[in-house]
């Protein structure tokens, strides 16, 4: 049955749109920090994960790093034990650790992987622990205050930061045309397992496989202006100023870090998009219009 002349002029008009990216990005390592609703919702984990392996087929090279979270606490509650934060950052201790390992190394990244595989893709789960592909260091949180005569110091047990990303391994994955997943699991020189924030690794993995984008699903329109209104695309210098005067404050800051960290290393562009938006990877890698936020040097 042919289809209604106005939906088969806009089949053609996205088609159309879409094929200068395409040609423009083919070729090219897109690292996708995965998480937020677009990891929950399974209307949105299932178009995400033919978004993906649309990506593949067409050329790109997509590199996923995902959180969990949610899932973490959500098992921890079932186990009995509580979970506690500082600044946004949850208190790893070993149990704790144990537990972090077994949903962002087991469940989640091997839901991801399976996703993305019943889609017709190939995708490889690994965690920073594998080809020691992260190496980690303690995070020690400092924290300055008028009333303290020195700053605190606050360890956090197995939290760590990335002090290095050996991306042989990625590459060797992407060379053989499967998909990365990366579970952002690193390995201290200590012998020990740390947590690491998932948009931090994915900034780190974008500087060293040298990607055309570093791309954040957040659940959040973009980034937000004084008056509430999406800012579509800014400059490193604008980013500066809009956290010097407060409007970029709270969970936004260490993503727009992160984003500014991985232009300033020679990532072309990051991008802090919504991941409720059903597609949002390919509407802004594809379209005119885009969706989200972009921040580039210029």
């Amino acid at each position: 049955m042919p289809l209604p002349d106005d939906r088969a002029r806009s089949i053609a008009r996205v088609l159309t749109e879409a094929l200068p990216y395409i040609r423009r990005f083919a070729g090219k390592t897109m690292v996708i920090k995965y998480g937020g609703n677009a990891m929950v919702d399974e209307r949105l984990k299932q178009g995400f994960a033919r978004d993906i392996v649309l990506m593949k087929l067409v050329g790109l090279n997509p590199v996923l790093v995902h959180g969990g979270g949610p899932q973490i606490g959500t098992l921890l509650a079932r186990l009995g034990k509580a979970s506690e934060f500082v600044d946004g950052m949850r208190v790893t201790d070993s149990e704790t650790m144990d537990v972090v390992e077994m949903v962002l190394g087991g469940l989640v990244n091997k839901e991801i992987v399976n996703l993305i595989n019943r889609h017709g893709g190939a995708a490889v789960g690994l965690t920073g622990k594998d080809g020691d592909l992260i190496r980690a260091r303690k995070l020690l949180l400092r924290r300055d205050a008028p009333e303290l005569s020195a700053p605190e110091i606050i360890d956090l047990g197995h939290v760590g930061e990335v002090e290095s990303i050996d991306a042989g391994v990625v590459n060797m994955l992407v060379g053989g045309n499967f998909i990365p997943v990366i579970a952002p699991i690193g390995v201290g020189a200590d012998g020990f397992s740390y947590n690491i924030n998932a948009d931090l690794v994915a900034g780190k993995v974008a500087q060293v496989l040298h990607a055309e984008k570093l791309i954040l699903l957040t659940n959040t329109a973009g980034l937000l202006d004084a008056d509430g209104a999406l800012v579509r695309e800014l400059d490193l210098a604008r980013v500066d100023a809009m956290v010097r005067d407060g409007t970029i404050k709270g969970g936004m800051l260490p993503k727009v870090r992160c984003a500014v960290e991985a232009v300033k290393a020679g990532v072309r562009a990051a991008h802090i998009l919504d991941g409720r938006v059903e597609h949002a990877v390919l509407l802004d890698l594809f379209t005119d219009e885009g969706v989200g936020t972009k921040i580039s040097r210029r």
